[in-house]
């Protein structure tokens, strides 16, 4: 039985990795972390095989340093922050105390991944694209992360997307990317949609149970798990 704790618990997509741990068989929610809650993190590591982290941008590097420090695997979620700067501090903390690791996902929803992969596969042969992106009026960085991954696979592919990627923040929104590809009388549209927060659950489960066997102390992106 897994031992997960969720840091950042009192969030829309806290809210839902807990209802998601609680109702896994092989896991147990042993804790919920949030300001709001009044309940630290650092208080909860002892409890916790794997941490769970959709926080905020500000804080999601220090959680995974932390959990790091305690030997407690990290799936982090939370987008917004400094991938580089995450690496480094955990590559150092982990030298010194060694086991544990952290994996990031931009996207935990299959179809999103999938869309990323096409982007890619679509940028080799018609390199013009622009991205959009819309989310909910609560999400705290844009672009999103799944839009800045998606645009770096396309420069990878030999693709250009123009400059900027396009952010819409509405209420009634959850997640949706849209990769527009252009050529000479012709247009190829590639659009996700996570029209539910339960379109992430299976992706967070299947980190939760494989972050602690991936070979490299900071793992990037879903498709590493598929």
């Amino acid at each position: 039985m897994t031992r997960v704790v969720v840091s950042g618990a009192a969030g829309r997509m806290g809210e839902a990795v807990c209802d998601a741990v609680g109702s896994a068989a092989d896991m147990e929610l042993a804790g919920r972390a949030d300001p709001a809650l009044g309940a630290r993190l650092a208080d909860l590591l002892g409890e916790a095989d794997v941490v769970v982290d959709f926080s905020t941008p500000e804080t999601a590097i220090e959680n995974a340093v932390a959990c790091v420090g305690a030997g407690v695997h990290a799936v982090v979620g939370t987008t917004g922050f400094d991938l580089d700067e995450l690496r480094e501090r955990v590559i150092k903390v982990r030298s010194a105390e060694g086991g544990a690791n952290v994996f990031v996902a931009p996207n935990f929803a299959i179809g999103a991944v999938l869309m990323m992969r096409f982007a890619a596969l679509a940028a080799e042969h018609m390199p013009e694209a622009e991205i959009v992106e819309l989310h909910h009026d609560r999400k705290l960085d844009a672009p999103s992360g799944t839009a800045k991954r998606t645009a770096r696979l396309i420069a990878d592919a030999g693709g250009n997307v123009h400059e900027p990627i396009h952010s819409v923040r509405l209420p009634g929104l959850v997640a949706h990317h849209e990769v527009i590809l252009g050529g000479e009388g012709q247009t190829l549209t590639i659009r996700h949609d996570s029209i539910d927060r339960r379109s992430f659950m299976p992706g967070v489960l299947l980190a939760v149970r494989r972050v602690g066997d991936l070979p490299d102390p900071v793992t990037v992106g879903l498709e590493a798990l598929l």
